[in-house]
């Protein structure tokens, strides 16, 4: 799930946004559908689908009322990026970063209104066979950010754009980094990731303020209920 978007026209753009990315996912065999705007269909204690946080936990993080927008469970292919060895910086949650072997998959997107959001929200859980190989898969985002400064991202017809990516601090377990739109009018993704275990989560906040307080608090939570 692409959750970036221009703030100026931020509704409209993240309309055609989702929907190009929606029609992406369809081909890929992706399965997405709407959430009612409680917490969902129930989940089942110990699958990535509980890992996830609740709309209301979120919006308390964020401080502004989120309802629930799509999910999939699988992650999307990945998008076109110039150069292309910033497909990573440019897709943190797609096939490129959480390629293939996981057991399962969730990815789930919200925000604050359907027709012009000022925070959107992503939650992604990938969980893997073992340990080692969830560390293979992080050490590729890893990688993947430091290799990458700043790209042009074209989100499936949606509209191109460029990204200016900073990575603000890196352990061999935690990831936080930043993505600034450049003529964006402060919009920005503030992104976070975590290894736990054989997970390998993230979280993200796309807001024209700042949004790495709450990203990193939903990071750690969801962190905490993938032990």
């Amino acid at each position: 799930m692409s959750e970036d978007s221009v703030p100026a026209r931020r509704g409209r753009l993240w309309a055609v946004l989702a929907a190009a990315v929606l029609l992406v996912a369809v081909a890929a065999g992706v399965v997405w559908w709407q959430w009612p705007k409680d917490d969902g269909p129930p989940v089942v204690a110990g699958t990535v689908q509980a890992v996830v946080l609740p709309a209301a936990d979120v919006s308390k993080a964020v401080g502004t009322t989120l309802n629930a927008l799509t999910r999939a469970s699988e992650p999307a292919p990945p998008l076109p990026a110039d150069p292309p060895g910033c497909s990573v910086a440019v897709g943190p949650a797609t096939t490129v970063v959480y390629q293939g072997g996981w057991t399962a998959f969730v990815s789930v997107a919200q925000q604050d209104a359907t027709d012009s959001a000022d925070h959107t929200v992503t939650q992604t859980v990938g969980r893997y066979a073992s340990a080692d190989r969830a560390a293979e898969v992080f050490s590729t985002l890893a990688d993947g950010l430091n290799a990458c400064p700043s790209a042009v991202r074209d989100a499936s017809g949606a509209g191109a754009s460029r990204w200016t990516y900073r990575v603000d601090s890196a352990t061999d377990t935690a990831l936080s980094w930043t993505a600034v739109q450049d003529q964006g009018d402060g919009w920005a993704c503030y992104r976070e990731a975590r290894l736990t275990g054989s997970s390998v989560l993230q979280s993200a906040i796309c807001e024209a303020g700042d949004g790495r307080p709450a990203a990193r608090a939903i990071a750690d939570q969801i962190a905490e209920r993938a032990r």
